[in-house]
């Protein structure tokens, strides 16, 4: 059964192909530091030869993202993630961290002089920012100098979390956030080196890639995309095959994975029923391809496409509610529903109280 076949992956041997998908789940501190309820929650999902990709994380001060999303751009958060991955490390795991910036999709009552965000033209996202209760802001385009300093926020960031013990880390070029929306033709309407042309688009994110590689090596990188998943901040692009497929053909081939959304994720969105990711799989054939989005509402597929494309499987909302999902997706056990309602608490409420799986209370 390929869903639990072994598979290099990096530096990691991995045991199983079942992955924890990033996700947000604000319970760090004000300050942007992982807590011991983030290091409980990570340690309960690790498994034997497991990897695990940890939430969305703020490259740096300049990011002007969402409150109480974890850090690693300071000493303190570096200790909390410390803690966290001796958890899962200590259970014999594997936890990449994941490279954020949030670009437009922030706010200005996040950052320093209360100044607009950054993106890659002065376009704002059409709708309320759900963290603010506001109408999302204009923000301010960037200049060539600012896209230096967004990789440069980028490479400290990647060493930092080396530092702290990290497997690798993801950068998050997926999901609306900014590396997105240089990408995408929607979002990015500039006329300089970094937009227009899919090559000017794709320029940021393949120059950042490459500044992260040669700063921790390709076998410590990852990266992360979503060719239909920015719906829900306002982020398209026209030609998503041509686009991600010119992105992938220009990567350092000995990326440690890439990691793909499913158009069919069903998160905040009409499922897509006629895009496929197939296109891609076939140009990132020979290395590890992640496989996420919608598998927690048709479980059944997981072993499916596994066996089929031979991907591993990234599972969000199912592991939330499932600490011990690969032993139940390993026998076929009943998986337990999640409580959205709590997904953005701060407590162990729908976050550290979810149960294993009871033979006895579930005969």
């Amino acid at each position: 059964m390929t869903l639990f076949e072994p598979i290099k992956v990096g530096t990691c041997q991995l045991q199983h192909r079942v992955v924890h998908a990033p996700l947000t789940r604000l319970r760090n501190t004000e300050d942007n530091i992982p807590t011991d309820l983030v290091a409980e929650y990570y340690s309960q999902r690790a498994t034997e030869g497991g990897l695990l990709i940890a939430e969305a994380t703020a490259v740096s001060s300049k990011t002007g993202g969402y409150p109480r999303i974890p850090g690693v751009f300071t000493k303190e958060q570096q200790e909390g993630w410390s803690k966290v991955i001796q958890g899962v490390h200590g259970k014999g795991g594997y936890i990449f961290s994941q490279l954020w910036h949030g670009g437009r999709a922030g706010s200005s009552l996040f950052l320093e002089n209360n100044l607009a965000p950054f993106a890659p033209s002065p376009i704002a996202i059409r709708g309320d920012n759900q963290f603010t209760n506001t109408r999302y802001e204009v923000p301010r385009e960037a200049t060539q100098d600012d896209i230096k300093d967004f990789i440069q926020q980028y490479i400290t960031a990647a060493k930092n979390a080396i530092d702290a013990g990290f497997d690798g880390v993801e950068i998050h070029a997926a999901n609306g956030y900014l590396i997105h929306q240089f990408i995408s033709s929607s979002s990015n309407k500039r006329t300089d080196i970094y937009g227009g042309s899919i090559k000017n688009r794709a320029r940021f994110v393949l120059e950042l890639t490459e500044a992260v590689v040669n700063a921790i090596g390709a076998e410590r990188t990852a990266i992360r995309f979503s060719p239909w998943g920015g719906s829900h901040l306002d982020v398209d692009d026209d030609t998503p095959y041509e686009t991600y497929s010119h992105i992938l053909k220009k990567l350092d081939p000995k990326l440690a994975y890439v990691h793909f959304v499913e158009p069919r994720d069903d998160f905040l969105r009409i499922p897509d029923l006629e895009n496929s990711l197939d296109p891609f799989r076939k140009v990132w054939k020979d290395n590890p391809f992640i496989t996420a989005g919608g598998y927690t509402t048709r479980p059944e597929t997981i072993s499916a496409v596994s066996q089929e494309t031979g991907n591993l499987v990234a599972i969000g909302r199912a592991f939330t509610s499932n600490p011990d999902l690969v032993y139940r997706l390993k026998n076929d056990l009943p998986l337990s529903k999640h409580q959205r309602d709590y997904f953005y608490t701060t407590d162990a409420i729908g976050y550290t109280d979810y149960q294993p799986y009871d033979k006895n209370a579930n005969p």
